[in-house]
C-alpha cells in the first residue's frame, strides 16, 4: 500500500509539472496590436500564453484570455501610435497615398493595394526594398499610366522620393503619350505627415511636344482608429503667352471706287496658356484592417472661378 501511494504521489506531480509547463509566463513589457480573424483588434500587454491562449491586460486594464486560433496577426506598437494624451491611434495603412499624390514614406516590400476611383482602378506595389511599382487606368483601359517610386529615409522624420508616371492613349489614342517625372519631401511618419513635391508634366501627340512645372503640398493626420484626415492640391502653372501673327486672303471693296480685289489680310492674336488648381481637402475612414473609404471635398480653381468636383475612393488591400 506504501508503495501505491507512493506511485500515485509521483505520477500527479509529474502531471502537476507537465501542466504548469503548457504555460508559459512572459516578461514582455512590449504593447501589442492583436488583430483578430473577425477584422477586431486588442490593444494590450501579454502576461502569459500556451499553444491555445494569449492572457493579457488590455489598454483598458482588463484581463483576458484569447484563443490562439482567432488571432491573424500580432503587431508590435510604437510610442508614436499614440497620441498626446495617452490614446492609441495607430498607423495610417495607406500613409503613403493622399488622394491623388504621394509622399517620401515607402511602401513596405510585399505589401500592395487598390485604389478604387469612380473613373477606373489604380494598382501600388511594394516590390523591394523602398521600391513601390503599379498601374492606373480607366474603366474604358485608357489612358494606360505606369508608376514607379523609389524612396530614402534621411532622418528620424525626413523622407526623400523620386518617381516618375509615364502613360499612353492605349487603344484609343496610341498617338498620344505623356510623362510626369517628380521629386517629393516629406516630414513624419505613417500616423501624420506632410509632403511637398515638385515636377514637370509633358505630354506629345502627332510629333508635338508640350510642357509645364506643377508643385504640390499635401498631407495627413490620423486622429483616431477609424479617421484620418487628408490634404492635397495640385498646381499647374501658367505657361508662356505666344502671340501668333495669322494671314488671310480676303475679298476687300474700295469704298472709293467700288471695286474689289483680293489682299493679304494679317491678324494677331495672344494664345494663354493658363494654370490651375485643385484642392481636396477630405476624410479617410478605415473600416477595418486593409480597407479604407475616402471622400474629398475637391475643387478646381481656374480663371473661370471654382468648379467643384467630388473625389470618392476605396482602399484595399492585396
Amino acid at each position: 500500500m506504501k508503495s501505491f501511494f507512493i506511485l500515485l504521489s509521483f505520477l500527479c506531480l509529474a502531471k502537476l509539472s507537465v501542466s504548469q509547463s503548457d504555460t508559459t509566463a512572459v516578461l514582455d513589457t512590449n504593447t501589442y496590436r492583436f488583430i483578430k480573424t473577425d477584422g477586431g483588434e486588442l490593444i494590450g500587454k501579454i502576461m502569459s500564453q500556451d499553444a491555445r491562449e494569449l492572457y493579457i491586460l488590455t489598454s483598458d486594464n482588463r484581463k483576458i484570455y484569447i484563443p490562439q486560433h482567432i488571432i491573424k496577426d500580432m503587431v508590435l506598437v510604437k510610442s508614436s501610435d499614440f497620441n498626446s494624451i495617452g490614446d492609441f491611434i495607430g498607423e495610417d495603412k495607406f500613409a503613403t497615398r493622399y488622394f491623388i499624390t504621394t509622399n517620401g514614406l515607402p511602401i513596405v516590400k510585399g505589401e500592395h493595394y487598390v485604389q478604387w476611383n469612380l473613373f477606373g482602378p489604380d494598382f501600388q506595389f511594394g516590390l523591394g526594398k523602398n521600391l513601390g511599382v503599379g498601374v492606373m487606368t480607366s474603366w474604358l483601359g485608357t489612358p494606360v499610366i505606369g508608376t514607379i517610386k523609389k524612396s530614402w529615409t534621411i532622418g528620424e522624420k525626413t523622407q526623400f522620393a523620386v518617381g516618375g508616371l509615364l502613360g499612353t492613349g492605349s487603344w484609343v489614342a496610341p498617338e498620344w503619350g505623356g510623362a510626369l517625372p517628380f521629386g517629393t519631401l516629406s516630414f513624419g511618419n505613417r500616423s501624420k505627415n506632410l509632403a511637398v513635391s515638385a515636377g514637370y508634366g509633358a505630354i506629345w501627340q502627332d510629333g508635338d511636344l508640350n510642357g509645364r512645372a506643377l508643385t504640390s503640398i499635401a498631407g495627413m493626420v490620423k486622429v483616431s482608429t477609424k479617421l484620418s484626415l487628408v490634404f492635397d492640391s495640385f498646381f499647374l502653372l501658367p505657361g508662356k503667352t505666344e502671340t501668333v501673327t495669322i494671314y488671310d486672303d480676303e475679298w476687300i471693296i474700295d469704298p472709293s471706287t467700288g471695286q474689289g480685289s483680293l489682299q493679304t489680310v494679317s491678324t494677331t492674336i495672344e494664345i494663354r496658356n493658363p494654370g490651375f488648381s485643385l484642392i481636396i481637402p477630405g476624410v479617410r475612414w478605415h473600416q477595418a484592417e486593409g480597407k479604407a473609404f475616402q471622400f474629398g471635398f475637391s475643387g478646381v480653381i481656374t480663371d473661370d472661378g471654382v468648379t467643384p468636383v467630388p473625389m470618392v475612393q476605396w482602399y484595399r488591400s492585396l
